[in-house]
């Protein structure tokens, strides 16, 4: 075994484990609503969310009978999938290894969301545009096998639709530039096909639910005020970045000021990452990148818009994630093109796999106490049917750290360690017809499981 097979071991064993040490076990709210959705199933009572994301949860907790360890298996599957193709595909294994050295897998993988398996797809779809722009795959299994992931990326998230619009742009830009590209006939065709999946997709929610993407179900978007658009700029311009994403949730000015200098940074890993496509490019099937990057930019734009429009997530590095994946992946593609030594990649790679994993693991909890806690009073609660977490004002798990050189303290209160929190998401686990509210508004008082009412001894 060489160093990077080493690694990828490493990584899954890190993947692997870190859930269990944290307190909620990386169950977070929209996790929740996709294990209310899969228990519903076969009956469709919403769709906030696509059913790709819960339909694969449905099958693997048909077979282990437990949400958490349907989602742990699941996400350890996909790990171990996407290594062992490009292993014996031969398909940059240096490579895809240490995309799991960064933020996008680390923190789409280790959690109970929609961007593990959306990623997954991504992966995949960066393997069709290469096979294929590098004449490694013949025009009719590109359309086919690339139609299914498009379509597959809109199920599990609506807004693969931007990746899909992405790959529209990039032919687009071919036919008025009039360059000349032997896979333009092949994009369009996958554009023709996948836009029909996506269409009869539509068209099932419309008829199932009467609306398109659960439009009638999202709210008005939040007001906003400069200092949140300043804050998804800031995530906007993160998304070049492989490995820091550290976006505290304090407005103060010392958290503004950390994030602006993370910026800084940011622009200057752009700008070495330009010099070394100039350097390099003469060894490069261009095209082929300028696609990655017409799908990344596509993808980190028309999501910035969508957040100022409708209530979705600040963009940080789950909302990103997959146009991070793109450059990451872009970049280490041409990193390693004529590289006379790994020493530095792989080295970063190494410390920030350990990096993010004790980050992550900051406040270490192991997740099954909580569990053993709270599993023996569900039974108590059957009959309810909403959940809601009424103890948000509560003083909170709070870590002040001390910033010697300007003698500063930054008092940071963990928003995945609250004591509320992590009782919703145990019990939404244990039980997940009993589905979260975001507001108290249910009049029947009776009818809701009050997180005040569980007991949990920290």
């Amino acid at each position: 075994m060489n160093k990077y097979s080493y690694l990828a071991v490493i990584a899954v064993v890190f993947y692997f484990l870190n859930s269990f040490f944290l307190s909620s076990g990386g169950i977070g709210y929209d996790s929740l609503s996709y294990f209310g959705i899969a228990s519903d199933l076969p009956a469709l009572k919403a769709n906030l969310f696509p059913l790709g994301y819960p339909v694969v949860i449905w099958i693997f907790h048909f077979v282990f009978q437990d949400y958490f360890w349907a989602v742990k298996m699941l996400n350890i599957t996909m790990v171990v999938i996407i290594l062992l193709f490009s292993h014996f595909k031969r398909f940059y294994f240096r490579e895809t290894v240490l995309l799991f050295t960064g933020k996008a897998m680390f923190f789409s993988l280790n959690l109970a969301v929609s961007e593990g398996p959306f990623l997954f797809f991504t992966y995949f779809l960066m393997f069709l545009l290469h096979q294929r722009f590098h004449e490694k795959i013949c025009s009719r299994k590109f359309i086919v096998f690339t139609t299914l992931i498009l379509v597959a990326l809109f199920t599990v998230r609506y807004s693969g639709i931007y990746i899909y619009m992405g790959i529209g742009a990039f032919w687009l830009m071919v036919k008025l530039l009039n360059r000349k590209l032997d896979s333009e006939r092949d994009l369009f065709w996958v554009l023709v096909f996948a836009g029909i999946g996506i269409l009869c997709y539509l068209g099932f929610n419309y008829y199932t639910y009467s609306s398109f993407t659960g439009e009638n179900l999202r709210g008005a978007p939040a007001h906003y005020f400069p200092i949140y658009i300043l804050r998804d700029l800031l995530g906007v311009t993160n998304v070049v970045d492989p490995f820091i994403g550290l976006k505290p949730a304090s407005n103060s000015w010392v958290s503004i000021g950390f994030q602006l200098l993370i910026m800084v940074l940011d622009f200057f890993l752009l700008g070495y990452f330009v010099k070394l496509y100039r350097r390099k490019k003469d060894a490069l099937i261009v095209d082929f990148y300028w696609l990655l990057w017409t799908v990344a930019i596509f993808y980190t734009v028309t999501l910035f818009i969508s957040g100022l429009v409708q209530q979705i997530e600040e963009m940080n590095v789950r909302m990103l994630a997959a146009a991070n994946l793109i450059f990451f992946f872009s970049f280490l593609l041409i990193y390693f093109k004529n590289l006379k030594s790994d020493r530095l990649i792989f080295g970063v790679g190494c410390f920030f796999l350990f990096f993010l994993m004790a980050y992550h693991l900051k406040n270490p909890v192991y997740y099954f106490k909580n569990r053993d806690q709270i599993k023996p009073q569900m039974s108590k609660f059957k009959d309810r049917k909403y959940s809601f977490n009424d103890e948000k004002d509560g003083p909170g798990l709070i870590t002040v750290y001390h910033i010697p050189l300007i003698n500063k303290e930054l008092r940071y209160k963990h928003t995945q360690n609250q004591l509320g929190d992590v009782k919703i998401s145990v019990a939404g686990t244990i039980n997940p017809q009993i589905k979260w509210l975001k507001y108290d508004t249910i009049k029947d008082k009776s009818q809701v499981l009050y997180t005040s009412e569980l007991k949990l001894k920290r």
